[in-house]
């Protein structure tokens, strides 16, 4: 299937703000890409692009003062089909985990592993080791959190989380994998484009947080917030927490005017980027 999905950002800025924007999707699914990325800004300005140390495309310009406005679209292809079940996937112990997994075994800025690891220990401790306690975690996690969008705080931790039982997708994603952290399970966050493509449409169009966890030698998606396969995941970005991986980090005050993220299937006819005023409303958030 064909996937077109992009976004609409405006910011208002006082001053000259230099911005660092992790928008575009990972370099990984460079392949699959059908329609580039058209980006452009309002006013127009330079950019660059760069990889950060996970791996990231990470565009950096400098936005204009007043209403400066980023758009992108894309279109790519993909499966079609939910991401796998491994049942079988086994957790891979800690002498034998690859050395570059080993950073998703600590505590981050959102992931206190120290104030939950008694809590992991005793709750999923028993549960027999691989995919079944992994998904365990994820099963907690989605009945323990509320998911309430008004709620949102971009200071929550997942100890936090816990505590309050309320949260958006990064709050599922940060207490997951916290917990598998604390059970020697290297987790790490995720960022990307999740439509609703093969399930009721729900909630309004957004920037979706998972989980990605190491397994028999394998990273697996993993998502609390959902917690069933879903189909047309496209990750943007990769990092221990969502303290790595902003959609936006500003260098200098700003105030988001308005946000619209789009993400749905398209027929296998030629693809042309079309400016985001001719897209169907019911696509945004």
């Amino acid at each position: 299937m064909l996937i077109r999905y992009g976004y609409e950002i405006t910011l208002t800025c006082l001053q000259p703000t230099a911005l660092v924007c992790l928008l575009s999707i990972h370099d990984e699914r460079a392949p699959d890409i059908r329609s580039p990325e058209t980006f452009f800004t309002t006013p127009p300005v330079p950019s660059t692009v760069y990889r950060d140390l996970f791996g990231n495309r990470c565009r950096r310009l400098v936005a204009t003062p007043g209403d400066f406005l980023m758009w992108g679209d894309a279109t790519i292809e993909d499966s079609g089909l939910p991401a796998p079940v491994m049942t079988a996937a086994r957790e891979v112990p800690v002498p034998e985990l690859p050395d570059d997994c080993l950073i998703y075994l600590l505590g981050s800025r959102y992931c206190e592993t120290d104030r939950l690891s008694q809590i992991a220990w005793d709750r999923f401790g028993a549960i027999a080791p691989g995919w079944g306690r992994v998904q365990a975690i994820c099963d907690f996690v989605h009945t323990h959190i509320r998911f309430d969008y008004m709620q949102a705080r971009s200071t929550r931790s997942a100890f936090e989380a816990y505590q309050e039982g309320v949260g958006v997708c990064r709050d599922f994603a940060h207490l997951a994998l916290t917990f598998c952290r604390c059970l020697n399970i290297p987790a790490r966050y995720v960022n990307g484009h999740l439509g609703d493509i093969g399930v009721p449409v729900v909630d309004p169009m957004d920037f979706s947080a998972w989980i990605e966890v190491y397994l028999d030698g394998r990273w697996h998606a993993f998502d609390p917030r959902n917690n069933v396969p879903r189909i047309g995941r496209i990750v943007v970005a990769r990092g221990r927490d969502a303290a790595d991986i902003p959609l936006i980090n500003s260098f200098g005050p700003h105030v988001l005017r308005s946000f619209r993220v789009w993400t749905y299937e398209v027929p296998y006819v030629a693809v042309v980027p079309t400016p985001w005023a001719a897209l169907p409303d019911e696509r945004y958030s």
